[in-house]
């Protein structure tokens, strides 16, 4: 630790590191100090020059009296103090917060002093006013919403009050729901302090005349971390930066506001990607690649699809691929999942074709394993790989359970457990769907095996999606009722029904597009339960409101119609 001079303030700087490797310069939020990066820049260290400091009126460093003192010029100025005191023409930028608010001033104000930018948690003020101007009003109402402490600290003498008597206790509340532990050196020692000093950056800044900058253009690569659960910000206004930055990398984490606390080997790991990248010109990870997509929703998403030969699965690889995506087509049947990515490919999309036996748990630890280290971590897995028998529960032979449930419930399991442990382990979200059936909430006398597998793969679902939330990862579970695919033709009849099955899929006519076009919205709004098309919805209605009522129906309708929902 040594202290630089900056005209009216002297900075606490601190430096690790070999200083001749690149230089990531850490700049730290409100009300933090540069202690908020222990973990982080520990993580760093091995392989970077890592440069912290605390800014005015925080930790260590001297505190001005005036308002006027914290005025973004001034904490630019002291941001170049920095880079002139450690002899620094050109360094790796890292802002948290208000960190990231000064950064994008800075990138703007001192050109040529940075080779690259990590903006966590906070905007540049000129592109958060041309938010609050251009966007939609719900997305301006929302994000005025998050930011009503900004109005409160204007009230002169309030805010100081309330750091000296309540604000640390829901602080430190606050923290503790996102998984912070208190440790020493954060929260500092000095937090009430830094706190009423920090005050004024919003006094000096949020609502005081400025220079106006019609493009507020960022000419610097630019990597934005989004934390998913911070609750300043709104995924919208963050969105809206790529109008900004025209080399953008638009990461998200499953995390809070203090993400660097919570999860700073993720943080660590996509600071250094990013640098790296920028600095030796490597090829970027494939997380990192990813991330710089424009064309689509799901643009270079990596996508899994088991079943994908045919189908729902055929249908839904090729829905993601549609939108951008880079799909993993697996199905038993490896010709099948060629022509789907054939498909794909001529239509100039990105796919691979895998075979896979999903009941089969060393086949799905083997292909779990060679899509990580072949295409990285996929965002998106859709476990629809399925098989029908057809018969009363007397008619069923023991081999037609154990092979339904293999398949339907085994499967589901496997491409769980693997693909979630990856996208929990990589630490940037992700999403889950499992495709069940009507026949998940809707009894039948012919459907026993098929009908406790789907029901099975729901409460499944409602489970992991529970057990998941916290890290990022959404889970959907999907419903189809009576849908046009080939399942009844590949089903195991016992006791007969094979030509009226067919006969009622033919007439029903849903095509498994419609069921794919569910799918993605599923996944973009992160809805839990999708029963799909009329009798999927009216089913799942009366699951919930009389399952009396639909027990008496399978009694009634199952010995004379033989239906089978079907799906894929």
């Amino acid at each position: 630790m040594r202290f630089i001079d900056a005209g009216d303030v002297r900075l606490a700087l601190h430096e690790q590191g070999d200083p001749a490797r690149p230089t990531v310069l850490l700049v730290h939020g409100y009300p933090d100090t540069h202690r908020v990066w222990d973990e982080v820049a520990e993580l760093l260290t091995p392989g970077f020059h890592v440069v912290r400091y605390d800014v005015r009126g925080a930790g260590r460093s001297s505190a001005p009296r005036e308002t006027g003192a914290y005025r973004l010029d001034r904490l630019v100025g002291d941001l170049a103090a920095v880079l002139d005191a450690i002899g620094e023409q050109t360094v790796h930028l890292v802002g948290h917060d208000w960190g990231s608010i000064q950064g994008w001033e800075a990138v703007r104000r001192l050109p040529g002093r940075f080779a690259s930018f990590t903006s966590m948690g906070g905007p540049g003020l000129h592109q958060w006013a041309r938010f609050m101007k251009d966007a939609a009003p719900r997305d301006v109402a929302g994000q005025a919403l998050r930011s009503w402490y900004m109005a409160a600290f204007q009230a002169p003498g309030l805010p100081e009050l309330a750091w000296h008597a309540v604000v640390p206790r829901v602080l430190g509340r606050a923290m503790r729901l996102e998984g912070v532990r208190p440790r020493e050196g954060h929260p500092a020692t000095t937090l009430v302090r830094d706190g009423t000093n920090g005050v004024n950056l919003y006094r000096a800044n949020m609502f005081a005349s400025r220079d106006e900058v019609p493009e507020p253009y960022v000419d610097v690569p630019l990597q934005l971390i989004e934390a998913a659960n911070d609750p300043f910000v709104s995924p919208r206004l963050l969105a809206s930066l790529r109008r900004w930055v025209p080399r953008m990398w638009h990461r998200k984490i499953a995390a809070g506001h203090w993400a660097q606390r919570t999860h700073p080997e993720v943080v660590a790991r996509m600071i250094g990607e990013f640098v790296r990248h920028i600095e030796d010109g490597t090829p970027p990870s494939r997380e990192l690649a990813r991330a710089g997509g424009t064309r689509g929703v799901y643009d270079r998403r990596l996508v899994v699809v088991t079943g994908a030969g045919s189908g729902i699965g055929r249908a839904t690889a090729r829905a993601f691929a549609a939108h951008g995506a880079e799909v993993v087509c697996a199905d038993l049947d490896l010709d099948a999942a060629r022509r789907t990515a054939e498909e794909i490919g001529r239509r100039d999309g990105v796919a691979h074709a895998r075979r896979v036996d999903v009941s089969r748990a060393d086949e799905m630890e083997l292909f779990a394993q060679a899509v990580r280290d072949e295409h990285g971590t996929p965002d998106i897995v859709v476990n629809n790989a399925g098989i029908a028998v057809t018969g009363s529960f007397l008619d069923h032979e023991l081999s037609d359970w154990r092979r339904t449930i293999d398949v339907n419930l085994w499967g589901v399991v496997h491409g769980c457990r693997l693909f979630a442990r990856q996208m929990v382990e990589r630490g940037e979200g992700g999403h889950i769907v499992n495709i069940a059936s009507l026949a998940a909430f809707m009894p039948s006398r012919l459907l026993p095996a098929y009908s406790t597998s789907k029901a099975a793969v729901k409460m499944l679902s409602d489970c992991l999606r529970a057990e998941l939330a916290g890290k990022g990862i959404g889970v959907t579970v999907v419903c189809p009722g009576f849908v046009s695919t080939a399942i009844a033709s590949n089903a195991t009849y016992r006791g007969g029904h094979r030509a009226l099955s067919e006969w009622v899929l033919l007439r029903r006519g849903y095509p498994p597009e419609r069921v794919a076009a569910h799918i993605l919205r599923a996944v973009h709004h992160d809805t839990a339960v999708v029963p799909v098309n009329a009798e999927g919805k009216i089913g799942y209605a009366l699951s919930r409101l009389s399952p009396g009522l639909l027990r008496g129906f399978a009694r009634l309708t199952d010995a004379n119609m033989g239906r089978l929902p079907a799906k894929r």
